[in-house]
């Protein structure tokens, strides 16, 4: 199974060890899926670890924010979309994590973003909170 997580699933995993995002990323490294990622969605995730206000309130040190995007550069499946859309009309930079499924042929995204939510499904791609996520593939064990 092929998923993309949003830059809002992967921060909360970063900064909390624990929760469904964080449960999400330990299911990845035991292989349970694939995780795609695209340049936009990498530049997303430094841009956002990197704000000021985040990296005090959780006092984040530049060592751990690289060891987790070198964590992601080197596991995630990379993707390189062709393809821009203009789904997402309120939030136009929710579109990269659509292209990135296309392109990659992801089966869902998993995202905490009311705008991709609403959605809920984009072609034959799911749209999934975190929670949402882990009882699916709990479902998917049984």
């Amino acid at each position: 199974m092929r998923i993309v997580l949003d830059a809002n699933v992967l921060v909360s995993a970063f900064i909390s060890a624990k929760g469904a995002p964080a449960l999400i990323l330990e299911r990845w490294r035991e292989a349970e899926f694939d995780v795609l990622i695209s340049p936009e969605i990498l530049s997303e995730l430094d841009h956002v670890l990197h704000y000021p206000k985040l990296r005090q309130h959780y006092h984040l040190p530049e060592e751990s924010i690289e060891g987790f995007l070198r964590l992601l550069a080197k596991q995630a499946i990379h993707v390189a979309p062709t393809e821009q859309l203009a789904v997402v009309e309120r939030d136009p930079t929710d579109n990269r994590y659509l292209e990135c499924a296309l392109a990659g042929k992801a089966t869902i995204i998993v995202s905490g973003d009311r705008h991709l939510l609403e959605l809920g499904r984009y072609r034959e791609i799911q749209i999934l909170t975190p929670a949402g996520f882990l009882a699916f593939l709990k479902l998917a064990r049984l």
